[in-house]
Order: C-alpha cells, then structure tokens, then sequence
C-alpha cells in the first residue's frame, strides 16, 4: 500500500476535476483518475487503496455518476494511466447528491449548508456555486431529497442525485 498521497499530474490541468477537500481526507492515500463523460475529462478521487488495484471512495464525487462515499472500486491502466476507475466493485450503500446555486441563489448557500451539517449530511465544495451532498443510507438520503426537494421548489438551489437511472 503507498504510504502518502500519490497524484497524477495532468498535461492539461482544466481536464481535471479536483477535489481540494475531501472528507475523509485522514483515510486517503491515493488519488485514482474517473473517466466523465465529456472526451478528454477526467475526476480524479482522493481514495484509500485496499488492494493494488482496489481503493476506497474517501471524496464526495461531484461529477461522477453511480460512484458514492465508500464504495470500493476497481481501477485498470488506460491511454498510459496505471489507474483509471473501471467498476464499483462493492457499494457502501451511501447516497450522493449535487446542489448548485445560480448567481442568484447564492445568497441561501450558508442557510442550506447549516441545515445540510445539521441534519448529518457531509459536505464538499467544487466551487463556490456547486456542493457536493452526502447521506450515509437510505433513510438519510429520503430526508435530505426532501429537504433539497423543498428547497428547490422555493428557488433557493438546483440539484440532482448522483444516480444515473
């Protein structure tokens, strides 16, 4: 297992998704690449590597989609990259949701993420308008779709599920 924080520099930097505070931070020791969808882009994950080509999901995704907190997930070399996500080996049975604030909702970001913490979620900026939401099982995560859901249908925020079907 690596013992620190292994990161792959990219050549074009604006092709990569990066996660400046992941939350579980103090159990990563690794960063593995995730393909998105857009050509050329890539998320790169703070993980915890369990296997040599197996690590734990420790960052909220903020692009990817059917890849939660936890899940430990498989990696294989790709276009000269030793780790690239390829499968969700095991679920961790932890729920993903995004919020996104357009400039004029801003306002109700601090309101938003101080009932989010309240209500147990965690949390991870990807910039100043888009959260990273995460809920810790089912129940967890009907309680913050409907306060999201609330939420939304008073103007305050945009968001989705980190689900694709």
């Amino acid at each position: 297992m690596a013992a620190a924080v292994v990161a792959t520099v990219s050549e074009s930097p604006g092709l990569f998704s990066v996660h400046n505070e992941p939350v579980w931070r103090d159990r990563a020791n690794f960063i593995v690449n995730a393909r998105l969808p857009e050509p050329g882009r890539f998320e790169q994950l703070w993980c915890r590597q369990v296997a040599e080509d197996e690590f734990e999901v420790c960052c909220i995704p903020f692009f990817l989609y059917d890849v939660a907190l936890g899940d430990t997930v498989q990696t294989r070399a790709v276009d000269g990259r030793r780790y690239v996500l390829s499968r969700v080996v095991a679920r961790s049975g932890r729920f993903v949701f995004r919020v996104h604030f357009e400039r004029s909702m801003l306002r109700n970001r601090e309101v938003v993420t101080d009932r989010l913490a309240e209500m147990g979620a965690l949390l991870e900026w990807s910039s100043s308008s888009l959260l990273a939401v995460d809920a810790q099982d089912v129940g967890h995560a009907q309680q913050i779709a409907d306060y999201l859901f609330e939420q939304e249908g008073a103007g305050r925020l945009v968001y989705e599920t980190g689900k694709s079907a």
